[in-house]
Protein backbone atom coordinates (compact mmCIF):
# COMPACT_ATOMS: atom_id res chain seq x y z
CA UNK A 1 0.00 0.00 0.00
CA UNK A 2 1.13 3.40 -0.97
CA UNK A 3 1.27 6.19 1.81
CA UNK A 4 2.41 8.72 0.29
CA UNK A 5 1.36 12.56 1.70
CA UNK A 6 -0.47 12.94 -2.07
CA UNK A 7 -2.31 9.68 -1.53
CA UNK A 8 -4.17 11.29 1.82
CA UNK A 9 -5.80 14.18 -0.39
CA UNK A 10 -8.72 13.82 -2.96
CA UNK A 11 -8.31 15.49 -6.55
CA UNK A 12 -9.76 19.33 -4.92
CA UNK A 13 -7.45 19.17 -2.10
CA UNK A 14 -4.40 17.77 -4.40
CA UNK A 15 -5.17 20.95 -6.94
CA UNK A 16 -5.41 23.56 -3.92
CA UNK A 17 -2.04 22.32 -2.69
CA UNK A 18 -0.66 21.83 -5.94
CA UNK A 19 -1.32 25.32 -7.15
CA UNK A 20 -1.29 27.35 -3.81
CA UNK A 21 -4.57 28.65 -4.37
CA UNK A 22 -5.91 30.74 -1.49
CA UNK A 23 -8.91 32.90 -0.63
CA UNK A 24 -7.20 36.67 -1.13
CA UNK A 25 -11.00 38.02 0.05
CA UNK A 26 -14.92 37.80 -0.07
CA UNK A 27 -16.91 40.27 -1.30
CA UNK A 28 -20.37 40.04 0.49
CA UNK A 29 -23.91 41.62 -1.16
CA UNK A 30 -26.89 40.81 0.78
CA UNK A 31 -29.37 42.22 -1.09
CA UNK A 32 -27.98 40.25 -4.21
CA UNK A 33 -28.04 37.07 -1.91
CA UNK A 34 -24.12 36.41 -3.51
CA UNK A 35 -21.12 36.19 -1.88
CA UNK A 36 -17.95 36.39 -4.02
CA UNK A 37 -14.47 34.61 -2.94
CA UNK A 38 -11.81 35.73 -4.91
CA UNK A 39 -8.69 33.49 -5.11
CA UNK A 40 -4.94 34.88 -5.35
CA UNK A 41 -5.34 33.60 -8.84
CA UNK A 42 -7.53 36.05 -9.50
CA UNK A 43 -10.50 34.21 -10.18
CA UNK A 44 -13.55 34.72 -8.51
CA UNK A 45 -16.28 32.19 -6.88
CA UNK A 46 -20.00 32.99 -7.24
CA UNK A 47 -21.94 31.61 -4.32
CA UNK A 48 -25.40 32.07 -2.96
CA UNK A 49 -25.55 33.37 0.61
CA UNK A 50 -29.27 32.06 0.60
CA UNK A 51 -27.13 28.04 0.43
CA UNK A 52 -25.89 28.35 3.72
CA UNK A 53 -28.61 28.55 6.61
CA UNK A 54 -26.19 30.67 8.97
CA UNK A 55 -25.16 33.40 6.19
CA UNK A 56 -28.86 33.70 4.64
CA UNK A 57 -30.84 35.36 6.92
CA UNK A 58 -27.44 37.15 8.87
CA UNK A 59 -27.20 41.28 8.94
CA UNK A 60 -24.70 42.48 6.11
CA UNK A 61 -22.73 43.87 9.42
CA UNK A 62 -21.93 40.40 11.06
CA UNK A 63 -21.40 39.42 7.11
CA UNK A 64 -18.73 41.57 7.08
CA UNK A 65 -17.09 40.31 10.61
CA UNK A 66 -15.45 37.47 8.52
CA UNK A 67 -11.57 36.11 8.74
CA UNK A 68 -9.51 34.23 6.36
CA UNK A 69 -7.98 30.98 8.15
CA UNK A 70 -6.06 28.13 7.79
CA UNK A 71 -3.27 29.78 5.66
CA UNK A 72 -6.69 31.35 3.08
CA UNK A 73 -8.14 28.08 2.86
CA UNK A 74 -11.11 28.97 4.71
CA UNK A 75 -13.35 31.63 5.99
CA UNK A 76 -14.44 31.93 9.78
CA UNK A 77 -17.61 34.30 10.71
CA UNK A 78 -17.17 34.02 14.71
CA UNK A 79 -20.42 35.85 15.36
CA UNK A 80 -22.59 33.63 12.97
CA UNK A 81 -20.58 30.34 14.18
CA UNK A 82 -19.75 29.16 10.56
CA UNK A 83 -16.51 28.09 8.78
CA UNK A 84 -16.47 27.51 5.26
CA UNK A 85 -13.86 26.09 3.25
CA UNK A 86 -12.10 26.66 -0.16
CA UNK A 87 -12.76 23.41 -0.92
CA UNK A 88 -16.25 23.31 -0.65
CA UNK A 89 -16.32 26.13 -2.92
CA UNK A 90 -14.66 24.66 -5.16
CA UNK A 91 -17.00 21.90 -5.09
CA UNK A 92 -19.91 23.83 -5.64
CA UNK A 93 -18.00 25.33 -8.18
CA UNK A 94 -17.52 22.14 -9.95
CA UNK A 95 -21.62 20.93 -9.83
CA UNK A 96 -22.72 24.23 -11.16
CA UNK A 97 -20.32 23.80 -14.48
CA UNK A 98 -21.72 20.10 -14.45
CA UNK A 99 -25.17 20.93 -14.33
CA UNK A 100 -24.51 23.76 -16.78
CA UNK A 101 -23.47 21.37 -19.13
CA UNK A 102 -26.55 19.47 -18.55
CA UNK A 103 -28.71 21.97 -19.38
CA UNK A 104 -27.19 22.91 -22.46
CA UNK A 105 -26.96 19.18 -23.41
Amino acid sequence: MNTSKNNSFDAIEKIIEEEGLRIETVDIHPELDVMLIVLNTKVVLRQMLSSFPRLKNADKNKLLQYELIASGTGVHWKMLDEDLSLKGFLQEELRKTIKGNELAA
